[in-house]
């Protein structure tokens, strides 16, 4: 179905999708979400289908992971359709703000109303899991803000090293696309994208916690010419390498000829592209400390990363459902991050002042060169 004609559907799907459970508490008159979390149930309740929840209303959510994983995900891969659904339920929640007037936060309205928010400049990049997710959206029965929080949480745990994040169940359908510019694009200075998520209700700390989503990101767009650019080595793997490789000093552009396009600063390693906003929100002083906090600390990350995608997820939603069960378990990840090959603690620019570095040691082996993402 063309891309251009899906919000027609979205009064039919509606009434279609929105499954409605006597068991969920009433709306909140606040602007966070209230939400019946798996604690209310006691005992474990054992679904048709032989899995087990704390919520019996879940039950119906686990042959459509099932279906999920086989039809965008390869079966449970972390690849390109996995990193995007990510990003995916950011652009979409984030079009929000605490005092009124952006929108409806994480209620898919960038898939419902694709046409209107696929426009919008921040939002480059994302067609291509967007006209994946639509069809698989429509055969599930489900509401597009449910849907693409769904499937976000499902391809995040494909990842190894991430957290099981929390989903939660019982979305109506939306009622209007989000306003442009409340995206905040690579180009932005710290002051705006601190703004912005403030505006939101995110603090700076936060704001650092939902970026360790690059460790499994790559871009298409900054230069067009490379899809699928990784922002760190280890692209499939959801660990701490990334803050460490943004403090690496940069000394060229992954694209061909060198070239800058913007968004995109120096990056230390062949292949890699690092973002302007990322290497800004590493060396600020009012986040820089929070950036190196991250490196190699891999348990506080993965709490700090569930906390901040947890509030993400219910901006702008009431009476939700806690079916945080149904999202598979991550692997995990063992060991620790180190200095790429040929890299040590020199090639560092350090910006907290006021705690040491982590103390890495290096592979050994040549300079390395990143490949793009399969499937990009």
């Amino acid at each position: 179905m063309a891309l251009n004609r899906l919000s027609l559907f979205v009064a039919a799907l509606a009434a279609a999708s929105q499954w409605v459970s006597a068991a969920t508490v009433p709306s909140s008159t606040s602007q966070t979400a209230s939400v019946e979390t798996a604690a209310a149930f006691s005992n474990k309740h054992k679904c048709p289908t032989g899995q087990t929840t704390s919520n019996p209303i879940c039950c119906k959510l686990f042959p459509i992971v099932d279906q999920i994983q086989k039809d965008l995900f390869d079966g449970g891969e972390c690849g390109e359709e996995a990193h995007s659904a990510l990003r995916l339920t950011f652009h979409d929640a984030i079009g929000f703000s605490i005092h009124g007037g952006k929108g409806g936060g994480a209620d898919g309205s960038i898939l419902a109303f694709n046409k209107t928010e696929l426009a919008y400049h921040a939002n480059g990049g994302i067609d291509d899991i967007v006209e994946r997710q639509f069809p698989v959206f429509l055969e599930t029965g489900l509401t597009a803000g449910d849907f693409v929080h769904l499937a976000g949480a499902i391809g995040t745990a494909n990842c190894p090293g991430a957290p099981r994040l929390d989903y939660f169940f019982g979305r109506p359908a939306p009622k209007a696309a989000a306003p442009d510019l409340t995206v905040p694009e690579p180009t932005d200075s710290v002051t705006k994208i601190l703004a912005r998520m403030a505006d939101a209700g995110f603090s700076a700390a936060e704001l650092v916690a939902l970026l360790s989503s690059h460790s499994i990101a790559a871009a298409d767009v900054v230069d067009p010419s490379i899809p699928g650019t990784p922002f760190d080595s280890t692209v499939d793997t959801f660990d701490t390498q990334v803050f460490l490789e943004v403090l690496l000093k940069g000394t060229a552009f992954p694209g061909k000829g060198n070239v800058s396009h913007p968004g995109e600063v120096l990056s230390p390693i062949a292949g890699e592209m690092r973002l302007q906003s990322d290497a800004a929100i590493a060396r600020d002083s009012r986040t820089a400390c929070l950036w190196q906090d991250m490196i190699d600390n891999q348990q506080a990350m993965m709490s700090r990363f569930k906390a901040a995608m947890s509030k993400m997820q219910v901006l702008g939603q009431h009476g939700l459902t806690d079916c945080s069960d149904v999202i598979p378990t991550p692997k995990p990840f063992k060991g620790h991050i180190t200095f790429p090959p040929t890299f040590s603690q020199k090639n560092v620019q350090v910006a907290c002042k006021s705690s040491p570095f982590p103390k890495l040691k290096t592979v050994a082996g040549p300079a390395p060169t990143v490949a793009p993402v399969p499937g990009s």
